[in-house]
C-alpha cells in the first residue's frame, strides 16, 4: 500500500513549467536561535537534529488573516507529507504584544487544531536570521540542511506542494 501511495505521491501533475525547474539552493538554513516555548514536540535546539529531513518553515502569528488563510495548506501538507518526511515548523514571531503570551499562542494552535511543532520567537531572533520581513513567510529546507525555496504572503500553493514534493523526492 505505501508503495501504491509514493507512487501516486510523486505521479506527473498537471504543472506551469516554472514547478518542475529545480529548486536553486539559496543559502544555507540559519541555525535555531531565540525560540522557546515550544509546543507539540520538545525543544530542537539545532537545525542539525533535521538533517536527513525536509522542513518548511513557516513563520506566522494567530491574528494575522493573511496566516490563518494560509494554515489550512500548511495543515494539509503535515498530514499529507510528515510520514514521507516533512517537518513542519511553525514559528510564531508577534506583530502584537498580546501576541507574546504563550497562553495566547497555546490557545491559538488549539483552537485551529495545529498538530505540527510551533515555537516562540517574541525577540525575532530567528526571523532576523531569515531576513525575514513578512507574515506569512515560508522556507523550505532540504535534506542537507539548505533553504531551497521561500514564499511570502498567501497563494502559490500548488507551486510550494510541488516544491516540497520535488524535495522529498530526492533521496
Amino acid at each position: 500500500m505505501e508503495k501504491n501511495f509514493l507512487g501516486n505521491l510523486f505521479s506527473p501533475r498537471k504543472t506551469t513549467g516554472r514547478e518542475n525547474a529545480s529548486l536553486p539552493i539559496l543559502y544555507p538554513a540559519p541555525e535555531f536561535i531565540g525560540l522557546e516555548n515550544w509546543i507539540n514536540t520538545p525543544p530542537i535546539t539545532s537545525m542539525r537534529q533535521l538533517i536527513g529531513k525536509v522542513v518548511l518553515i513557516d513563520f506566522w502569528t494567530y491574528s494575522c488573516i493573511n496566516c490563518l488563510n494560509a494554515l489550512p495548506y500548511v495543515k494539509i501538507w503535515h498530514k499529507k507529507y510528515n510520514k514521507h518526511g516533512l517537518v513542519v515548523l511553525g514559528i510564531h514571531a508577534p506583530e502584537f504584544g498580546f501576541e507574546k503570551k504563550y497562553k495566547n499562542v497555546l490557545k491559538a494552535v488549539r483552537k485551529h487544531r495545529i498538530n505540527f511543532p510551533v515555537a516562540q520567537d517574541n525577540g525575532f531572533r530567528l526571523w532576523r536570521a531569515y531576513k525575514n520581513r513578512y507574515w506569512p513567510a515560508l522556507y523550505l529546507i532540504d535534506r542537507h540542511g539548505r533553504v531551497r525555496y521561500m514564499h511570502f504572503g498567501e497563494g502559490r500553493y500548488q507551486t510550494t506542494e510541488s516544491a516540497i514534493r520535488q524535495l522529498l523526492k530526492k533521496t
